[in-house]
């Protein structure tokens, strides 16, 4: 029997009537001859009220009493999900992490998937059950305690199963009809993808944008999983959304597929540092160990033994990034003159894998900034990105002429 995996987001999963409505969804992909594993998150709003109360209980909370409440929402979508389809005479039957069992490391809030068993699933399927609904983002420690993946785990947990069980197909079901050449709400001319590639919706999604959560993508293009992102809130229809698959599979491929922005980034500069071997890891050591996720980073030339170091990390990682710096000094690791922050920044990126046959895209993209008087601060490049740091007042000015630039919303 072909398997076909559903996840469902928590807005489509948020009220008794839009559970209804997805289990339809599935009930009708039973109808259609499949086999279904659907994870589920919580139901909109649930988790950040379930992490709100842990705050309040306990400031300095156990991360491992932290997984335990949390994990509870998608335990409760998935129970209900499963009643809602046995009341549609669909055999189903809920499952939570540790029943699969879904095994983890031990790293709670943000633990990562180590193995996934089929057996117990797969022996319900034999006995005639045609649905195993799954609690997304969680799953059981090698100490026997409930685990949760971090942020959109749920989406992960899907790719995950979907890899596992050799599914046709992981759908992902949200809030969106698919992913678009950048986000409707700054760019009104912007245009659903029919396909795009693993490697750029990996960008996209490390970019910036929401569609998918990027350890997901990450799998499902090691593991080759097919991934369709549609909206839960759409007419049916078999050819909806947006599919994610082997850039093999899309037949013409433009120079830019998307632009993608982070409003909040900051820019850090560290002036007159010493130039010499090791500085570079005496300064982004401390950063790791301090858990500032550092992207972006560019040297000056040195004059006179000393440099220049820019780096752009996220702005709410500031305040960590300047004590750990400040730490490293006063220990002589570094020396500097000073610390600068900039945290009125923002990352403005194109995405393609054209760029690999096409030239001059920097150029052009250089050009189209600079005749709308946008200065650029720091740029990285890879082979199929180009990313820059704007003041934050231009970013929607940024995005919106490159989506020109580039004819993104023509097909």
């Amino acid at each position: 029997m072909p398997l076909l995996v559903m996840k469902f987001g928590g807005t489509s999963v948020a009220t008794l009537d839009r559970i209804a409505r997805a289990s339809k969804r599935v009930a009708r992909e039973v109808a259609n001859g499949y086999d279904v594993i659907v994870v589920v998150s919580a139901m909109a709003g649930k988790t950040n009220e379930l992490v709100g109360w842990v705050e309040e209980t306990s400031p300095m909370y156990d991360a491992r009493e932290y997984d335990a409440v949390v994990a509870s929402g998608e335990i409760v979508t998935a129970g209900l999900m499963a009643l809602r389809l046995q009341e549609m005479d669909v055999p189903a039957r809920s499952w939570q992490g540790w029943q699969v069992p879904l095994k983890t490391n031990s790293a709670h809030s943000s633990a990562r998937i180590e193995d996934i068993g089929t057996d117990a699933i797969n022996a319900k399927f034999d006995e005639g059950f045609k649905v195993a609904v799954v609690a997304g983002f969680q799953g059981i420690s090698p100490e026997g305690r409930v685990t949760t993946l971090g942020r959109g785990g749920s989406d992960t947990t899907a790719v995950a199963f979907a890899a596992a069980f050799g599914a046709e197909r992981c759908d992902i079901y949200t809030d969106v009809d698919g992913v678009y050449t950048t986000d409707p709400r700054i760019e009104d001319k912007a245009r659903k993808l029919d396909k795009i590639a693993f490697e750029e919706m990996l960008e996209l999604a490390s970019l910036g944008a929401k569609v998918l959560q990027t350890r997901s993508v990450e799998l499902a293009m090691r593991f080759k999983v097919k991934l369709r992102v549609l909206s839960s809130f759409e007419e049916y229809d078999p050819n909806a959304g947006t599919l994610v698959c082997d850039e093999e599979e899309i037949v013409e491929q433009n120079a830019v597929s998307g632009v993608a922005y982070s409003r909040d980034e900051a820019k850090m500069t560290l002036i007159s540092v010493a130039d010499r071997p090791g500085i570079a890891s005496a300064i982004f050591t401390p950063l790791s160990e301090a858990g500032v996720n550092v992207d972006m980073i560019v040297q000056n030339i040195s004059e006179e033994g000393r440099t220049d170091m820019t780096f752009s990390c996220p702005v709410g990682q500031v305040a960590r990034a300047e004590k750990a710096l400040t730490a490293a000094k006063e220990k002589g690791d570094i020396n500097f003159r000073e610390l600068v922050a900039d945290e009125d920044v923002a990352k403005v990126s194109v995405v393609g894998i054209g760029m690999r046959s096409h030239a001059g895209i920097a150029a052009r993209m250089f050009s189209v900034l600079a005749n709308e008087g946008i200065n650029i601060k720091v740029i990285t490049t890879s082979e199929i990105k180009i990313s820059v740091l704007v003041d934050r007042k231009y970013m929607e000015l940024a995005v919106q002429s490159l989506h020109d630039a580039f004819d993104l919303d023509k097909v």
